[in-house]
C-alpha cells in the first residue's frame, strides 16, 4: 500500500529542475500538445465533411448549419480568460482533464441531437467550453519546460491540427459513408476522450533559484526557497501574474511578517506583495498602433476558418467527386506545416521588419482566396488549397506573436495585449462562417463565402498597413499623453506590477523601499 501512494504521490508532485530542461518530462507535455491541437481545432476545421448531411437531415440552409462552428469558435475564444483563471486556482492538469470531458459529452450528444438548436447547445457551448479548458492551458505549460528549444517544439507540436486534415478528414469521410455522421460523431467524441489522458500528463514544474550573491547572503529577504521563474512563449513576462496562471511563492512573501517589526513600512510591503494586476487591461486600446493591429486580426479572422468548411462543397460543385474533394483539406494540412515552419525560421532572421513580412503574406493570401472562386477542374483547386494552406499556416503562426513586436504594443504590454485581442477576435469567429454561409444561400454559389473571406482577409491587410505608421507619425498628437497615462498606469502595477516579479528584493534603510526582478 505504501508503494501504491509513493507511486501516486510521484505522479502527482510537480518536476523540480535546476534550470528549465529543455526536454525531460517536456517531450511528453509536447506529444499531449500535438494531440490536444488534433482533437480541437483538427476537428474544427473537417467539420465541413458533415456540413451537406446536416443540411439534409436538419433540413436547414448553409447559414444555420454554419452557426454550429462559429458557435464553437466563439465560446473557445471569448471565454479564454476563464481558463486563465481556472488554471490560476486548481492547477493546469485538472483544468486539462476537465475540458477533455466536456468536449468528449459535448461531440457525442451532438450525434444524438434532433435539431440544429440542439447542436448549438453540445457542439457550441459544452465541446467550445472545453476546447477554452483545454487549449491554453497546454500551450502555457508546453513553453515552461522549454527555453532554447521553444519555438521548434511550440511549432512542430502545433502542427497537430494539420495532422487531422491530413489523416482524420479522409478517414472520417470514409467512415462516416459506412456507418452514418452520427456514428462517426460518436466515434470522434471518444477519441477525444484522450485528452483527458493528455491532460493528466501535464505535471507542473519548479526552477530551483540560482544561488544568491555572496553580498545578498545576508539579507533574510533574499533567501526564496523556490520560485516558479517561467517565461511565457508569447509575453516573456515571468508567470509570477494572475495572467499566467501561476502563482510565485517565495519565502520573502512566506517570513515577511517574522522579519519586519509592526509598522507603516510593513504594512505596504504586505500589500505591495499581494497585489495583482488586473486580468484584461482595456488600456491598451488607447494605443493607435494597437488598434489598427486589433481591426487587422478581426477582419483577418473571417478567412480562417469558413475555406476549410466550404472548400469541399466548392469542389464538389465545379464537378470534383466527393472522394478527390476530401484531398483538398489535406493537401491544406500539409501545405500549413510548411508554412508554419517557413514563417518561424524567416522571422528568426535579423535585421528583418517582421510586420512587412505579415502585411505580405496576408495580401498574397487574398488573393488566393480570390482565386478560388475562378478555378473549375481539380489541379486548379489543388493548387489553390496548396497556396491557401501554405499562407494560412505563416498568418496563423505569427499574427499573435507579432503583438510583442515594437512596432504593434511591445512586450512589456503583451500580457494585457493577448487577453483584449482574442477578444476582439472571437466576434469574428462567431461572424465569418454563418455570413459565408448566408452568401451562399443568396447566389447558390459556393464561391461566394470564399468572396467574403478575401473581402475580410483584404481588409485586415489595409489595417495592418497602417499599424506602423499609427505607430510612429498619424497619432502623434495622442502618443504623448498616451505614453504619460502607460507610465501612470505602469507605477500602479496595471501591467507589470509587483505581482508580475519572482520576488522583490526589499532593505529596511533610510531610503525608500526598492524592487526589482529576480534576475533571470
Amino acid at each position: 500500500m505504501t508503494g501504491i501512494m509513493s507511486a501516486l504521490k510521484g505522479c502527482t508532485s510537480p518536476n523540480v529542475y535546476d534550470e528549465v530542461p529543455d526536454g525531460g518530462w517536456g517531450w511528453l507535455v509536447a506529444a499531449a500538445f500535438f494531440f490536444v491541437e488534433v482533437f480541437i481545432y483538427g476537428i474544427i476545421k473537417i467539420f465541413g465533411i458533415f456540413l451537406q448531411d446536416l443540411m439534409t437531415d436538419f433540413n436547414e440552409t448553409n447559414s444555420r448549419v454554419s452557426w454550429v462552428v462559429s458557435i464553437c469558435v466563439f465560446v473557445m475564444a471569448f471565454t479564454a480568460p476563464l481558463s486563465t483563471v481556472m488554471s490560476n486556482r486548481f492547477g493546469y492538469r485538472p483544468v486539462v482533464m476537465l475540458g477533455g470531458l466536456l468536449i468528449s459529452l459535448g461531440t457525442i450528444t451532438t450525434a444524438l441531437t434532433n435539431s440544429i438548436i440542439e447542436m448549438y447547445i453540445t457542439m457550441g457551448i459544452v465541446a467550445g467550453l472545453g476546447y477554452c479548458l483545454t487549449f491554453l492551458p497546454t500551450v502555457t505549460i508546453l513553453s515552461q519546460y522549454f527555453s532554447k528549444r521553444r519555438s521548434l517544439v511550440t511549432s512542430i507540436a502545433s502542427t497537430g491540427e494539420c495532422f487531422s486534415l491530413l489523416a482524420l478528414a479522409p478517414a472520417m469521410n470514409a467512415l462516416k459513408e459506412q456507418i452514418g455522421w452520427r456514428n462517426c460523431l460518436v466515434v470522434i467524441g471518444v477519441m477525444q476522450a484522450s485528452i483527458i489522458v493528455c491532460g493528466a500528463l501535464l505535471k507542473p514544474i519548479v526552477i530551483k533559484p540560482k544561488p544568491a550573491a555572496p553580498e545578498s547572503s545576508t539579507s533574510p529577504l533574499k533567501e526564496p526557497e523556490s520560485k516558479y521563474d517561467l517565461e511565457n512563449e508569447f509575453t516573456r513576462t515571468s508567470f509570477g501574474s494572475v495572467d499566467s496562471g501561476v502563482q510565485s511563492v517565495t519565502s520573502s512573501q512566506i517570513n515577511l511578517s517574522e522579519v519586519l517589526p509592526e509598522s507603516p513600512l510593513k504594512k505596504e510591503l504586505e500589500d505591495s506583495s499581494i497585489s495583482r494586476p488586473k486580468l484584461l487591461d482595456f488600456s491598451v486600446l488607447r494605443d493607435a498602433s494597437f488598434n489598427c493591429y486589433a481591426l487587422f486580426g478581426l477582419f483577418a479572422t473571417l478567412g480562417f476558418f469558413a475555406p476549410q468548411l466550404y472548400v469541399i462543397e466548392l469542389s464538389v460543385s465545379r464537378g470534383v467527386s466527393r472522394d478527390h474533394a476530401t484531398y483538398m483539406l489535406s493537401a491544406m494540412a500539409v501545405a500549413e506545416i510548411l508554412g508554419r515552419l517557413s514563417m518561424g525560421w524567416v522571422l528568426n532572421r535579423r535585421p528583418i521588419r517582421k510586420i512587412y513580412i505579415l502585411l505580405i503574406c496576408t495580401v498574397l493570401l487574398c488573393q488566393v482566396l480570390v482565386v478560388f472562386t475562378f478555378v473549375t477542374e481539380f489541379w486548379g483547386l489543388m493548387s489553390c488549397s496548396c497556396f491557401y494552406g501554405f499562407l494560412l499556416g505563416t498568418v496563423a503562426s505569427s499574427h499573435i506573436p507579432m503583438l510583442a513586436e515594437d512596432d504593434v504594443i511591445g512586450i512589456q504590454r503583451m500580457s494585457s495585449a493577448v487577453g483584449v485581442y482574442v477578444c476582439i477576435q472571437s466576434f469574428a469567429g462567431l461572424a465569418g462562417p454563418p455570413l459565408g454561409g448566408f452568401l451562399v444561400d443568396m447566389t447558390d454559389n459556393y464561391g461566394s463565402a470564399f468572396y467574403s473571406c478575401a473581402a475580410g482577409m483584404g481588409v485586415g491587410a489595409l489595417f495592418l498597413g497602417l499599424v506602423r505608421p499609427a505607430k510612429t507619425g498619424l497619432c502623434l498628437g495622442r502618443r504623448k499623453n498616451d505614453q504619460q497615462t502607460d507610465r501612470d498606469s505602469s507605477s500602479q502595477g496595471s501591467d507589470y506590477g509587483p505581482a508580475d516579479f519572482v520576488e522583490m528584493d526589499m532593505e529596511i534603510d533610510n531610503s525608500p523601499a526598492k524592487s526589482k526582478p529576480w534576475p533571470v
